[in-house]
């Protein structure tokens, strides 16, 4: 079935017409269908009331940073920001794209005002802050970013779209699909029960004072230069859980928690000794097992993974790395 997406177009107005006009040309020949503030060049409280139900019915939100702050709202706050704030709130996913050099921008461009600024600084700052966003400087970059970043984010995070009228009408596959996904739904469901009332036996698993290998790989100088040695070094799962439990009280990034396990490892070495790399499915063992535990769950997006312990875990681990009481009697 021919499905099409429909995209908002979020920015200031006045200062990228050209770079909004760009990234509507790329949508269309995308087959995509844009929307956005075309509908209504000069908001006010009472459009920004139909621009929500806009969003509603979209299926992504591409927002265009500049280097305006934008028309401002009774409360003081942009339009713009207002219509992001708004998407975040009712999930719609959003692809961010952000001028990467605004001091470059031409002076009717950016914000004079210094309270602006600040506006605008910290709106960039909410937009970059635990989300993967896209840089651009001229206009002519936005329509590759939008190809490129669209197809991708469609793929990761598929929305339901549109179709003809005539395509959805009597469709049989249509309601095929729709038999078989409740008939999954139906069995799911009956597998989430029978975890819920039955008593998982953790004993069989790994864990405590039990040592498992990583295999781990450095450099040696030898007749002035490096060459790579790799060997195993051994830990407990408990040592593993002293080690990642602080950092996972909050969310917290795999790709963090790989680099502080490596620099952990390679401080039980002498000063000179030089750590490369720690063999991933080593690392993916870990995750693996601190899952199966049920210490932790991931979270965020498939490219930006982050660790966070589990509330039914939360205090054993707090206890495991807690400091524990010195005898001081003496005899």
């Amino acid at each position: 079935m021919d499905k099409r997406y429909q995209v908002f177009v979020s920015s200031t107005f006045a200062d990228l017409k050209n770079e909004r006009s760009n990234v509507i040309q790329t949508l269309m020949e995308m087959d995509c269908i844009p929307a956005g503030m075309e509908l209504f060049p000069a908001l006010d409280e009472e459009q920004f009331e139909f621009i929500k139900k806009v969003i509603d019915d979209s299926d992504y939100y591409l927002l265009i940073i500049g280097g305006r702050y934008g028309s401002l709202s009774n409360e003081g706050i942009s339009y713009t920001e207002m219509e992001y704030d708004y998407a975040i709130s009712q999930g719609v996913k959003v692809i961010a794209l952000v001028h990467g050099s605004p001091e470059k921008l031409s002076v009717e461009k950016v914000e004079m005002d210094s309270e602006a600024q600040q506006k605008l600084q910290a709106f960039k700052q909410k937009v970059t802050t635990n989300r993967l966003v896209k840089f651009w400087n001229d206009a002519r970059e936005l329509a590759g970013l939008v190809a490129l970043s669209l197809p991708k984010t469609i793929k990761t995070y598929p929305a339901v779209g549109w179709v003809r009228g005539n395509q959805a009408a009597d469709n049989t596959e249509l309601l095929k699909q729709l038999n078989d996904l409740r008939q999954e739904n139906d069995k799911l469901e009956k597998q989430v029960k029978k975890l819920e009332t039955s008593n998982r036996d953790m004993s069989e698993l790994a864990q405590g004072e039990d040592t498992f290998s990583i295999r781990i790989q450095h450099n040696v100088m030898e007749e002035w230069q490096k060459r790579k040695i790799k060997f195993e070094h051994y830990m407990s799962w408990n040592e593993v859980l002293r080690f990642v439990a602080p950092k996972i009280l909050n969310p917290y990034p795999e790709r963090m928690i790989y680099i502080d396990l490596m620099n952990h490892i390679a401080s039980k070495f002498p000063e000179d000794f030089d750590l490369v790399s720690i063999d991933l499915m080593d690392f993916e063992r870990i995750k693996i097992q601190m899952l199966a535990l049920e210490y932790m769950r991931v979270t965020g997006d498939p490219m930006d993974i982050e660790w966070e312990v589990l509330p039914d875990a939360r205090k054993k681990l707090v206890l495991l790395v807690a400091s524990k009481k010195t005898d001081n009697t003496s005899s």
